[in-house]
């Protein structure tokens, strides 16, 4: 791995003050990695960090791309990762990751370079008005002014404390004046830090009591769980739920929370339900925790068929998803469950034996289904995922990757991600190139080609580890289109929302230096992946293509054979 850090006899700092200030705080707060986009009015930032051992650096020259890297980075490590750029337009390139990171509480720090505020709207070159670009998305704006002052430590320190103790993205701008470049042995500033809040989670027996006294009197209580960490839930919780009869537990994909009780394919289940099914599996209680839920279906499912109660148990915020939230415990899930279940009792109840009745009904009929359909979206997904490596992590690009992957079941010891937060196409392979880089565990990342190639500046990247396997599935456009309502094939649809292309992935392959192979059937992606995985000395790419006109029909059907 090349790193951009290089350690010298003689230790070397921006001579500017403002610079100098920013540096030395993230230091003294432990932020050591830093995603740097080069540029000139970023110099001084770029020669303190790159000049002390002490920090982590890599160059990353897209912005969008480099943001995308650092959000995988800190997705993993679940430290801050800060990213300098420099200014005009090189900063909003950061905005997609930046929102990412904000609804996917996710912690980072732009450090934006800017001119004095004398050279802002008067005609100079890349100057915009950069202060608070952020602000519907940031949990904190540091807008410093040239000279050090305590004000401007105090800003630093507090964007920095917001984005560890509150989990998600901060933004300081700092203006620097020419020169640029000039260095200097010793520094000229000296910085107090601010130490973050360490809070303790407490809540107390008198806060849910009440909250017991409804669940111990309720035969049907759903809990839902979105987009969760690995080996986030303690064990004797998960026990808890999986021995309750009155209590239905359905997880997905991105959940990461295993137990063969729970409901993993949701919309496999409830899709060829009747309005009467509905009805009867309208839960009392419905208990969320995590962040989105991809399903859909069950979305429209509790929007219409509302719980009487509706509880969220999220540290920092409660989304109001399904139209009936009653309760936000501001906690995290396993001290609210540690508290909360010593007060519950069981009751007789049948929800779960019904529900899961249906699922070896629906298990029986999915296996028949996919034992029979042709080479197809659908086919490969149910393959590929079959054949990921046991104790990997998997990260799954947005749209139709993403749906199909909660069809089928992925083995407990397989961590998986995906960007749900506004659950965009736009910086997928970013992101799980630098989660592959910050954790250790080999990395697949499965993805469709438009997402691919909105991304593919991802490739440009120095670190990537050899090990690193994209699985991109190649159906020649947007295939969710052709699934959703509305479809209808013409020269508009095709052009407009399919965006239908006869581009591959070689060519990039061969520019960024990727192993590259390709499957058409299902006797090749066999051979194709047996070779994927066979191979670690360089990264990556199993390009295989899909029949574009089929995978819908394929896919619409397969929800029709399941009652």
């Amino acid at each position: 791995m090349y790193l951009c850090s290089f350690e010298t006899e003689t230790m070397i700092y921006p001579k500017i003050p403002l610079a100098q200030s920013i540096i030395e705080i993230c230091l003294a707060k432990g932020i050591t990695t830093i995603i740097i986009s080069p540029g000139s009015r970023n110099a001084p930032l770029t020669i303190g960090f790159v000049s002390n051992p002490a920090f982590q650096c890599y160059s990353i020259a897209d912005e969008r791309a480099a943001a995308f890297f650092a959000l995988g980075m800190a997705q993993q490590t679940k430290q801050p990762v800060a990213l300098v750029c420099t200014s005009g337009s090189a900063l909003l390139n950061y905005y997609p990751a930046f929102a990412e990171a904000f609804y996917s509480q996710i912690p980072l720090i732009v450090i934006s370079a800017d001119r004095p505020q004398s050279k802002i709207d008067i005609g100079d070159g890349q100057t915009i008005r950069q202060e608070n670009v952020f602000e519907k998305h940031s949990l904190y704006n540091a807008n410093l002014h040239e000279d050090v002052s305590v004000e401007n430590n105090l800003k630093i320190n507090e964007a920095i404390n917001a984005a560890i103790t509150q989990k998600g993205p901060v933004h300081i701008n700092a203006p620097f004046e020419e020169p640029l470049y000039e260095t200097v042995s010793a520094l000229s500033v000296a910085v107090n830090t601010i130490a973050s809040a360490n809070v303790t989670q407490t809540i107390s027996i008198e806060d849910v009591s009440e909250f017991a006294t409804i669940w111990n009197n309720s035969t049907k209580k759903m809990i839902l769980v979105g987009v969760n960490e690995p080996n986030a839930i303690n064990e004797k919780i998960i026990e808890a739920f999986a021995k309750d009869e009155s209590v239905v537990v359905l997880t997905e994909t991105t959940s990461n929370l295993h137990h063969d009780t729970f409901i993993k394919n949701i919309d496999t289940i409830i899709t060829p339900f009747t309005n009467a099914d509905f009805e009867d599996f309208r839960p009392e209680i419905l208990v969320t925790f995590g962040g989105m839920v991809v399903s859909k279906r069950i979305k429209a499912f509790l929007r219409k068929y509302k719980p009487k109660h509706h509880w969220h148990v999220d540290s920092w915020r409660a989304y109001d998803t399904f139209g009936a939230l009653t309760k936000h415990f501001e906690v995290d899930p396993n001290v609210f469950f540690d508290t909360f279940l010593p007060l519950t009792n069981s009751i007789e109840s049948n929800y779960f034996k019904q529900l899961d009745a249906v699922k070896v009904l629906r298990k029986l009929k999915s296996d028949l289904y996919l034992s029979k359909i042709p080479f197809s979206d659908f086919k490969v997904f149910e393959k590929v995922i079959q054949r990921l490596p046991t104790n990997s992590q998997l990260q799954i690009s947005n749209s139709s990757a993403i749906r199909y992957a909660q069809l089928i079941d992925v083995h407990p010891s397989i961590e998986v991600y995906c960007n749900r937060g506004t659950s965009g196409i736009d910086g997928s392979t970013s992101t799980a190139i630098g989660a592959a880089v910050a954790n250790e565990k080999q990395t697949v990342f499965i993805t469709g080609d438009v997402g691919f190639l909105y991304d593919s500046n991802a490739l440009w990247n120095n670190y990537i580890p050899k090990n690193f396997k994209i699985i991109l599935i190649n159906n020649g456009g947007g295939g969710i289109f052709r699934i959703l309502p509305g479809h209808e094939e013409s020269p508009v649809f095709n052009t407009f929302f399919e965006t239908s292309h006869c581009l591959t992935a070689e060519h990039l392959a061969k520019m960024y230096g990727f192993d590259y192979s390709i499957a058409s059937n299902e006797t090749g992606l066999e051979t194709s992946l047996n070779a994927l995985y066979a191979q670690n000395e360089k990264p990556s790419i199993l390009e295989i293509f899909t029949p574009t006109l089929e995978n819908n029909s394929i896919l619409l059907q397969y929800f029709k054979e399941l009652v």
